[in-house]
């Protein structure tokens, strides 16, 4: 999984530094990141069925195409942020899970732009640059940082979310929205959030960094059950001392 979100990102990183250029002509990038994108999941999807020919594979672009052994599965976000990469914002990442029996057990999350892969295995920890991370020691809502993702347009959360930020509002020190859900998780996990929260991301959005911050000391869940993954719902994250506390939040009403 390491070496096949390395491999990918190395297009995405070259094409990246085309997309600044491309913001300025007519047609504008949105072709050219999404043949970049589906170039990348096609290097994720060649590389793990190398390496494990029987597990199915669930991509984001692609769809599913079953193995011979379907309850195991990768699941891939080629490129989580795909906005920021359009307009050239470098906050953007790789994203791949292995699920296997409705379990996720391992999982990474790459940032080409800051060179940094957060990983994780179950049972044996996070890390960042095969450095170990923990979640942060914060136990004061008002002393939280905490990020989200903003209701746009038509988007189904927008009934649910401007209750949601009043309340969290009220009682944290900052939010920050910086649109790519995976790197998020990933920063609860290292402690660079304290907590995080998001109506309507998929698995391939969320279940690597679930695992991250679960195996980082944190919690992880989705707020209506992790049994029901592919319905309408919210993911948190948060660490240890503030998760009870900050799903309450949440879930009020």
């Amino acid at each position: 999984m390491v070496r096949a979100v390395v491999r990918a990102a190395r297009g995405l990183a070259r094409d990246f530094g085309e997309v600044e250029q491309l913001q300025w002509s007519v047609k504008g990038p949105a072709d050219f990141v999404s043949a970049a994108d589906r170039r990348a999941e096609q290097i994720l999807v060649q590389d793990l069925h190398r390496a494990r020919p029987d597990f199915s594979i669930l991509t984001e672009e692609g769809g599913l195409r079953e193995g011979r052994f379907p309850e195991h599965r990768f699941i891939i976000d080629p490129l989580d942020g795909t906005t920021n990469y359009l307009h050239a914002m470098p906050h953007w990442a790789i994203s791949v899970a292995l699920e296997q029996h409705g379990e996720v057990t391992a999982g990474c999350i790459y940032d080409p732009v800051r060179n940094e892969l957060f990983a994780a295995d179950k049972g044996n920890g996070a890390y960042m640059n095969d450095q170990r991370i923990r979640v942060s020691r914060t136990a004061e809502l008002d002393r939280a940082l905490v990020g989200c993702g903003l209701p746009v347009r038509d988007w189904k959360g927008r009934k649910s979310f401007p209750g949601q930020y009043e309340r969290v509002a009220d009682q944290v020190a900052g939010l920050r929205r910086m649109g790519a859900a995976s790197l998020d998780l990933a920063y609860v996990a290292c402690g660079r959030l304290d907590a995080y929260w998001e109506y309507g991301i998929k698995p391939w959005d969320y279940a690597a960094g679930m695992l991250l911050v679960r195996e980082a000391g944190g919690k992880a869940a989705r707020l209506e059950g992790d049994d029901r993954p592919w319905e309408e719902g919210t993911v948190m994250a948060a660490n240890a001392a503030l998760g009870d506390a900050f799903r309450d939040l949440l879930a009020v009403g």
